[in-house]
């Protein structure tokens, strides 16, 4: 009997590429390259310049990794340690640093038209009232469509007014000026309070 021909259509190859494996920030164990190093024990001080192999034992027995802690010394200081805690710590230290960065205030914004209506203008209000509470700044901005280019003071006065509501709690970081076809003003929270 003969074998059936094999296809010639080629398989499709799974379009997700493959995760990224990290290597670690700094070298361990056998990644060192140094035929000495200067070992320093975690929580115990400095146990002296030994050879590599023997620093990789003593990490070993001690059921710890031994962690290339400074390269460029002669010869190079190593610490014996924990790695997945000191990794778990250095991400902790990492995120706490990004949340702080992040935490210093997002651009919100707030959009009105020439002819926004009171309600509408209140709601607005009170959402720009609450993004400054939370440290974000805000940055309120007339939209001008057509023929609304006419009505520039209506949104000068809305701009005023929207500052001077929220007086109390901001201060105005950018004055309204017209961009293009919107006029836009900008504040920040106050930190009086």
């Amino acid at each position: 009997m003969p074998q059936p021909e094999r296809s010639t259509i080629a398989r499709r190859r799974s379009r997700r590429p493959e995760p990224k494996r990290r290597e670690p920030d700094a070298n361990i164990n056998e990644n060192i390259r140094a035929p000495q190093v200067r070992v320093v024990i975690d929580g115990e001080g400095q146990k002296g310049v030994m050879r590599t192999e023997e620093a990789i034992d003593l990490a070993r027995s001690m059921g710890l990794d031994l962690v290339e802690i400074s390269a460029s010394s002669d010869p190079p200081v190593t610490k014996i340690m924990d790695f997945g805690k000191f990794r778990y710590e250095q991400q902790k230290k990492a995120k706490e640093q990004r949340k702080k960065q992040a935490h210093q205030g997002e651009l919100k914004e707030v959009r009105f038209r020439p002819r926004t209506d009171d309600h509408d203008y209140d709601f607005k209000l009170k959402h720009a009232r609450e993004f400054l509470e939370k440290g974000n700044k805000v940055k309120a901005w007339v939209q001008f469509r057509g023929r609304d280019i006419i009505y520039k003071d209506q949104g000068l006065d809305m701009l005023e007014r929207f500052t001077e509501d929220l007086a109390d709690i901001a201060k105005v970081d950018q004055a309204p000026t017209m961009e293009g076809r919107r006029m836009t003003t900008m504040l920040t929270p106050d930190k009086k309070g």
